[in-house]
């Protein structure tokens, strides 16, 4: 119990509790045992008295809702928790940043909230550096678009793209029309670069806590979060085996908690950049050819005809079944809803091919608050069935080049605000920045 206590909550004091705890580590107690199980129930095992130990179990609830931020700081200091906060008061402490368009802020909801921790998931080209990049300069703008504060800008692929922020504020309609002493500036967006996981860990564990406070940052920007992890961990391929994932992912959980951390007590927004792999999908018929090869080769003597109609429709049935209702509680199955890949009710086998799945696995989205990806597909452009050369007409087989591409942001899950409807808020990427594209315009296209 001691010991479990000391790592859910390593600033509790157990000075009040001390003749409490050698008998519940004698009964093997733990934390979760005492919030959950009943008070008279954990008396009687461990022996102690039930009043003493009924305010333990207050103090350490207590405790762990003043962690997560829950309730009223009077009502806690005055021991009179409630976990109540009224419409106004939740209002008044909602900050965000925006994305510097109208469309995209509606579907998050205002936009980027501090005190969370935003993951924004794509694969390359999708626009993630380039949203990533407006919410360095937006954050500084003064509510209720930005926060008034700096920003900072961690690096572990590419360096930062000043050329590119340098014309977003010369060309963004919002952003070239402020005042000189209004308008975002580079030297508040400060920027450092973490090649490896060693030096990545050192400067969020003990730098970025110092910058934030030493240089008023609002805004954290993490691009990508995943690049040194894979680095680090596939470097051995399937060799590493099942250990080095269990260590990526206590690594992942301390890193969470670090940043939810720093989110919530700095007031600040932590947005993070994470790649995407390619998922791949058992299709209809390859099943159905499956089948047809096990009926073949487990035909009986006898009515063999019959027998293998019978179980040929049994063995398909039962594969389709598989195919189109997987199990429930299956990973596979669940993903769908919490990806942004393949949760729409019918995918077409074109759009099927182009389903993905962030990096780091589920144990990263148990971190995080909320998730956007930004997804995009190709528009094609058929060549003529028959061209000319030398002039001979030559037969081209339909080739199809690409044209350009379409790009969709998707809130897949918040606390804050509803998921986004099929695919999201259809935009652009401009030399101005970031523009939703209206409904009428999408659907003609």
């Amino acid at each position: 119990m001691t010991v479990d206590l000391l790592q859910v909550l390593p600033d509790f004091d157990t000075k009040p509790y001390s003749h409490l705890l050698p008998s519940l580590d004698k009964a093997l107690i733990t934390t979760n045992d005492l919030i959950t199980l009943d008070a008279v129930d954990i008396a009687r095992r461990a022996q102690v008295p039930v009043v003493d130990l009924r305010k333990l179990a207050e103090a350490v609830l207590a405790t762990l809702h003043q962690q997560l931020g829950f309730g009223d700081e009077r009502a806690r200091s005055n021991g009179l928790f409630t976990g109540i906060a009224t419409g106004g008061v939740v209002t008044g402490e909602w900050k965000t940043i925006s994305t510097l368009d109208e469309g995209l802020d509606a579907a998050l909801g205002g936009g980027f909230p501090t005190g969370h921790l935003v993951e924004v998931t794509g694969e390359s080209g999708a626009g993630k550096t380039q949203l990533l990049l407006t919410l360095l300069l937006s954050s500084q703008l003064a509510p209720p678009r930005g926060l008034s504060r700096s920003a900072l800008y961690i690096s572990t692929e590419a360096p930062l793209a000043t050329t590119r922020l340098t014309q977003l504020l010369s060309t963004h309609p919002h952003l070239c029309s402020l005042p000189l002493d209004k308008k975002p500036s580079l030297a508040k967006i400060l920027s450092i670069q973490t090649p490896d996981l060693e030096s990545q860990d050192h400067i969020i564990r003990y730098q970025l806590p110092v910058a934030i406070q030493r240089h008023g940052i609002g805004l954290v920007v993490v691009d990508s979060i995943a690049a040194n992890y894979r680095a680090e961990f596939e470097r051995g391929g399937a060799r590493a085996g099942a250990a080095a994932m269990a260590k990526r992912g206590t690594q992942l959980v301390q890193l969470g908690a670090l940043l939810r951390d720093l989110a919530r007590t700095k007031d600040i927004a932590i947005v993070m950049a994470n790649q995407v792999g390619d998922r791949f999908m058992l299709l209809p018929n390859q099943a159905t050819n499956a089948v047809s090869r096990t009926v073949s080769f487990n035909s009986q003597n006898g009515d063999a005809d019959t027998g293998e109609i019978n179980l040929g429709n049994r063995l398909k049935q039962e594969s389709q079944t598989a195919v189109i209702s997987p199990v429930p509680l299956a990973l596979d199955h669940q993903q769908r809803w919490f990806t942004g890949w393949g949760d729409r009710q019918s995918i077409s086998y074109s759009r099927s091919q182009g389903l993905k799945t962030p990096s780091l696995g589920l144990v990263w989205t148990n971190q995080i608050s909320c998730r956007i990806a930004l997804i995009k597909e190709p528009v094609y452009v058929t060549r003529p069935t028959v061209t000319s050369i030398n002039g001979n007409d030559t037969w081209n087989e339909s080739e199809t080049d690409i044209a350009r591409w379409r790009r969709w942001f998707k809130v897949v899950f918040a606390p804050w605000v509803e998921p986004s409807d099929v695919m999201g808020i259809e935009f652009e990427i401009l030399r101005n920045g970031l523009k939703h594209v209206a409904n009428d315009k999408a659907a003609e296209e």
